[in-house]
């Protein structure tokens, strides 16, 4: 099935990838209020440079809640 297309301003953007799917293995998720399940992941990453870029983004967006970056299942940090 081709990917569909829309148009924005004169270029095309793809809603689905075209090209072969990257493995990501760095994490960054969100959990809930308790801090016991995770409510949905907020970013993936091919590189652990990239992938604590994302993690202290999303401790700063996030002030109060559990962020975690994991790599596989390996948990590299966690803010609390």
């Amino acid at each position: 099935m081709p990917s569909q297309r829309r148009k924005i301003g004169v270029r095309q953007v793809a809603a689905e990838p075209v090209g072969p799917t990257e493995t990501l293995p760095f994490t960054v998720e969100l959990w809930d209020l308790t801090r016991f399940e995770i409510e949905r992941v907020l970013g993936r990453a091919s590189s652990a440079t990239l992938a604590q870029a994302i993690f202290a983004a999303a401790k700063t967006e996030h002030l109060g809640r559990r962020v975690t970056l994991r790599q596989g299942q390996v948990m590299l940090a966690d803010s609390g």
